[in-house]
């Protein structure tokens, strides 16, 4: 006897240049607002060394800890192996492959932004990230 097929997880990679601030944010909220309902990736074109630590600061406004992250390098698998890839100002660097969802998020950079600066941007992204949920069909765990 054969047991019915899982249902399918849907996965979403987050994409920005430097991967150490919006993709960060973007992921960190998906993961914690969908647990183990969304698998979650982020990469950067040209990653930076290390995240913004008023990005970092920002998310631990919310209950949120980054400070474990490291900015990832996109690769084509990366974005081959997901269903919805959104970018946020990468441009042109994001390789497109068929049968893939592409959104892109245009967002202001926190890079070199005061905390003050930096609220909306990821109030912004959160209030982005609990309608895609929405769209997905996914509930929130929290």
């Amino acid at each position: 006897m054969t047991s019915p097929a899982a249902p399918s997880v849907p996965s979403v990679l987050f994409v920005c240049v430097h991967n150490a601030g919006r993709s960060q944010m973007a992921a960190a909220f998906l993961t914690h607002l969908a647990g183990d309902r969304v698998l979650v990736r982020s990469a950067g074109s040209t990653p930076a060394d290390r995240l913004n630590p008023t990005v970092v600061e920002a998310m631990k406004e919310t209950g949120i800890d980054i400070s474990a992250e490291t900015p990832k390098v996109l690769t084509a698998e990366a974005v081959r192996s997901s269903d919805v890839v959104i970018t946020m100002g990468c441009g042109d660097t994001c390789p497109v492959f068929p049968g893939r969802r592409y959104l892109d998020w245009t967002l202001d950079d926190p890079a070199g932004r005061t905390i003050d600066a930096v609220r909306p941007i990821r109030d912004d992204i959160e209030a982005r990230v609990r309608g895609l949920l929405a769209e997905l069909g996914v509930p929130t765990a929290v």
